[in-house]
């Protein structure tokens, strides 16, 4: 069995916390694309009156769940990694 270092045993609890802040950030995100939805009066980004501000939010919303998304699988590997080592 390896020695798990203090850095390395705060890993998993870091990646959770990030975890949890970016879900939190989506959630901003959603409710400011639908605030700005909302102002507009369009709620399909395919209408080329769809506000910029709302296209915008939609891709970074996207993105940071595509970051959660890849935060969660290594989480997932790092546990089952270090539940082989025990």
């Amino acid at each position: 069995m390896q020695a798990t270092s203090r850095f390395e045993a705060t890993i998993p609890t870091q990646l959770h916390a990030l975890i949890s802040d970016l879900r939190w950030r989506t959630q901003m995100l959603d409710a400011d694309i639908l605030e700005e939805e909302r102002k507009a009066g369009i709620s399909d980004p395919k209408n080329l009156a769809y506000p910029m501000l709302a296209l915008n939010l939609r891709a970074r919303r996207d993105n940071i769940r595509m970051s959660i998304t890849v935060l969660e699988s290594r989480l997932e590997k790092q546990s089952t990694a270090w539940s082989r080592a025990a």
